[in-house]
């Protein structure tokens, strides 16, 4: 059984901001987390970073919705950061070679 997937916005100031993701990430629930990413990418906003400490489980939908929100990175010029990567979701980015397309660090505090 899946984990509900739950957030928890922590607004560094006025441009950076960190979103910590609890729960699984799979085709029923990336949506909801595509609906909390994408008002963060604004032109102000720095840095987005995502902290998934405690997901357990992504599958490729939601790999697909944080590609998504590296596009909307780049394309408002801000960093996007993903944080504290489970060992499961690790072998995910790995697996895809993604591992080298993101900013990845261990952590989910903001710089």
């Amino acid at each position: 059984m899946h984990k509900t997937l739950k957030f928890e916005r922590d607004d560094q100031d006025e441009t950076h901001v960190l979103l910590r993701v609890t729960g699984d990430v799979t085709i029923h629930s990336s949506t909801r987390l595509r609906e909390q990413l994408k008002p963060l990418f604004t032109t102000k906003m720095q840095e987005v970073r995502v902290g998934l400490n405690h997901v357990d489980f992504m599958d490729s939908s939601g790999i697909a919705t944080l590609v998504e929100g590296l596009q909307w990175s780049r394309l408002t010029g801000g960093r996007f950061v993903l944080s504290g990567l489970s060992d499961n979701v690790k072998d995910v980015f790995s697996l895809a070679k993604l591992d080298t397309v993101f900013d990845i660090e261990g952590g989910d505090t903001a710089a």
